[in-house]
């Protein structure tokens, strides 16, 4: 069996459960509810639909973090005329996916988009992230069309506005997938971190639009290090987090890729190894999720094998 044949294998028996615990599936019917958290002055965390949205009140305008899955991109603008009379004039999309993204194209067509480089390719595709079933999550995006597409772009690092309304743009290289944006907000001591750090567990690894399991704890000790001054994060699909949560979690990525190492080095398939993974208890209160964990392995097996 070839290494991709054996990657399929694995990423179709874990597919449906994934789709519930990372990336979101499409919405049920029924109400969308947003719910609001005062994060600091100025800035809420709307949760509900998809990844955590932000929303950044300025001077003369507000500022959106990521838009919810589709049909979501509504409710989160009723919910923002609910918070402030100013209109809506820039959305950052932390990555590509489609339960952060397809809000867009709800919003009125001189919105700003802006997103990493890597992400506005990956949303003229809108690839099928790797674990996620054919279909899961439709496309909003039209061909042809240039609604909710990225306006501008950034390679390594962007700031909008300045003073008390400056916002600072990061990449820092493949994890999640290869285009994930960290956004700062310095005069509240706060980030937005998207799905690089969605919760306390298991990322998706989407290999299917550049993400990396070798890489992913290495990008997040560079964004540990190197930005200065955030006391908070916005985390994709959890609670707010602090700092040295995000320290910890760059460390769990680090310490998985070294004992996925050491079980390819010992001679197991990726198979064995994942059904005999144990969270290390230093750990605690990470959840364990046995199917996003096999998946990982056998992601981080196809990238050592090549």
């Amino acid at each position: 069996m070839t290494r991709s044949i054996a990657l399929g294998v694995l990423l179709a028996v874990g597919a449906l459960s994934l789709a519930v615990s990372g990336y979101q599936s499409p919405s049920p019917a029924g109400p969308k509810v947003v719910e609001v958290e005062n994060v600091k002055p100025n800035l809420y965390m709307l949760k509900g639909g998809g990844g955590n949205t932000a929303v950044f009140v300025g001077t003369s305008g507000v500022v959106v973090v990521d838009t919810k899955l589709p049909g979501w991109g509504q409710p989160i603008l009723d919910k923002i005329k609910e918070l402030t009379p100013k209109p809506v004039t820039t959305i950052i999309n932390t990555h590509t996916h489609g339960d952060h993204v397809s809000g867009n194209v709800e919003f009125p067509a001189t919105v700003d988009i802006v997103t990493q480089d890597n992400t506005k390719a990956n949303m003229q595709k809108m690839t099928t992230p790797t674990g996620i079933p054919a279909g899961a999550m439709a496309n909003v995006f039209q061909a042809g069309s240039s609604r909710g597409m990225p306006k501008r772009t950034f390679k390594d690092t962007m700031t909008l506005g300045k003073d008390a309304d400056r916002i600072d743009l990061y990449y820092f290289g493949r994890g999640h997938t290869n285009g994930d944006a960290f956004v700062v907000f310095p005069a509240l001591h706060i980030m937005h971190a998207g799905d690089m750090f969605a919760r306390k567990g298991p990322p998706l690894l989407d290999a299917n639009n550049g993400g990396s399991g070798v890489a992913i704890g290495d990008t997040l000790s560079k964004v540990a290090s190197r930005i200065k001054g955030v006391d908070s994060v916005i985390t994709g699909h959890s609670t707010l987090m602090t700092w040295p949560d995000l320290e910890e979690y760059a460390r769990f990525n680090q310490d998985f890729l070294e004992w996925v190492r050491a079980e390819m080095k010992a001679g197991k398939t990726a198979e064995v190894a994942a059904a005999e993974y144990k969270l290390p208890e230093k750990y605690a209160g990470y959840t364990n999720n046995p199917d996003r964990v096999k998946l990982n392995v056998a992601v981080i097996y196809d990238e050592l094998k090549k």
